[in-house]
């Protein structure tokens, strides 16, 4: 019984220590295509409707967003109007900065300092805090937000939200760029 017990906690141990080491990045997805370009896929209107989970999955938010997107050479606008399934509105003005070897900076006026990204065959990676406000109170909470080209048209958003390590939910966004 002892030594079934031990061999279960060190199976249980190399699991839980297999798992902490696993961590994705874009250059996981370099050979993946579409290969993502920015300056492309967020040049125009895109359209993109979501939707906020909390911890258990339960949908809280669910959310459309018009993107008015262009570039001046290296350096990007993602003009963007939310509307929430509870009639609220939202505006928020990305600034992004194209920098070597597929890495951006993005900044919000809701964001904290700056939001770090990368890209890597048709993904991107952005790391950043948002000044989230929730009944009355502002909270900085960070997001690991991943995105995934599809086609010239659809790309894929999901991102975690964490405070202090502990994950408070997720939210997913579809994209559509419309043709010009």
């Amino acid at each position: 019984m002892l030594k079934t017990c031990l061999r279960m906690m060190c199976i249980s141990l190399a699991l839980l220590a297999g798992s902490c080491g696993t961590t994705m990045t874009p250059a996981d997805y370099a050979s993946e295509k579409p290969t993502l370009d920015l300056q492309s896929y967020f040049n125009g209107t895109v359209d993109a409707w979501g939707m906020f989970q909390d911890r258990s999955g339960k949908v809280i938010k669910r959310f459309r967003v018009v993107m008015h997107c262009h570039w001046e050479g290296d350096t990007g606008t993602l003009d963007e109007d939310f509307t929430y399934s509870d009639g609220t509105t939202q505006k928020r003005i990305w600034t992004l900065k194209k920098l070597p070897d597929g890495r951006y900076l993005g900044t919000a006026d809701d964001v904290v300092g700056e939001a770090a990204g990368h890209t890597g065959g048709n993904s991107l990676n952005w790391k950043y805090v948002l000044a989230l406000p929730v009944d009355g109170k502002v909270y900085h909470v960070n997001f690991d937000d991943w995105m995934y080209l599809m086609d010239d048209q659809v790309m894929l958003n999901r991102a975690v939200m964490s405070k202090f390590g502990f994950r408070l939910g997720e939210v997913t966004l579809a994209f559509h760029k419309r043709a010009p």
